[in-house]
Formats: C-alpha cells, sequence, structure tokens
C-alpha cells in the first residue's frame, strides 16, 4: 500500500530528526547514548544468555527512550511559555523523575545480572 509505505517514510524522517535534535541539544542524552556504545558491547559479552543480554541491553534503551520523552516534555512546556509555573515545574520535575528512576532500574538490572 502505498500511503502505508509514505507513511513509514515520514515516520523514520521524524524519528531520525527527533534523534538528532536530542544528540544536538541534550548532554545527558549525548552522554547515555555515548556510555551504551560502552554498555552494549559488554552486555553481549558479559551476558550468558539471550534473556540475560535482552535485559542489559533493554533495561539501556528504556533509559534512551525516557530521556527523549523528558525532552519532549520540557519542549513543550518550553514552548508554551518561559515564565515561572507551578504546573510547568511540576511537569518538568516529573520528568526528571522519570529519568532518575530509569537510571536506577538500569543500575539495578546490570547489578543483578552480572553480579548474582
Amino acid at each position: 500500500n502505498g500511503a502505508g509505505m509514505e507513511r513509514l517514510r515520514r515516520a523514520v524522517r521524524c524519528s531520525r530528526a527527533g534523534l538528532s535534535a536530542a544528540w544536538r541539544n541534550e548532554e545527558a542524552f549525548r552522554q547515555e547514548l555515548l556510555l551504551g556504545l560502552i554498555l552494549i558491547p559488554l552486555a553481549l559479552w558479559r551476558g550468558e544468555s539471550g534473556a540475560e543480554r535482552a535485559l542489559l541491553i533493554g533495561s539501556l534503551f528504556v533509559l534512551f527512550i525516557v530521556e527523549l520523552l523528558n525532552t519532549a516534555v520540557e519542549v513543550v512546556v518550553d514552548r508554551i511559555g518561559l515564565e515561572r509555573h507551578d504546573l510547568s515545574g511540576l511537569a518538568k520535575d516529573l520528568g526528571s523523575s522519570a529519568v532518575s528512576l530509569a537510571i536506577m532500574q538500569a543500575v539495578l538490572v546490570w547489578l543483578l545480572v552480572l553480579f548474582t
């Protein structure tokens, strides 16, 4: 179906643009991806089964995803207005908390898989 393929191409372009913008503008995202470049090969080497490798790498992808969603929240809040508002601050704090939990989850998965 031609319309379906065009929708897929558009989705790929939008995804690429979002990843590129996150790379250019978000230091935390760059740091997490660079860490992933080290940890993903380590997961493939140290994971003793497909399930362990999937858990190790999946925990990193959860972190990448949550970081992108947090950035999206921040961008939308800033687009609405730069003036201080309690709900804007709350939205940003909640996004930051989600990233913190994703980091804790990844660390916990890595510790449990590799050291138990």
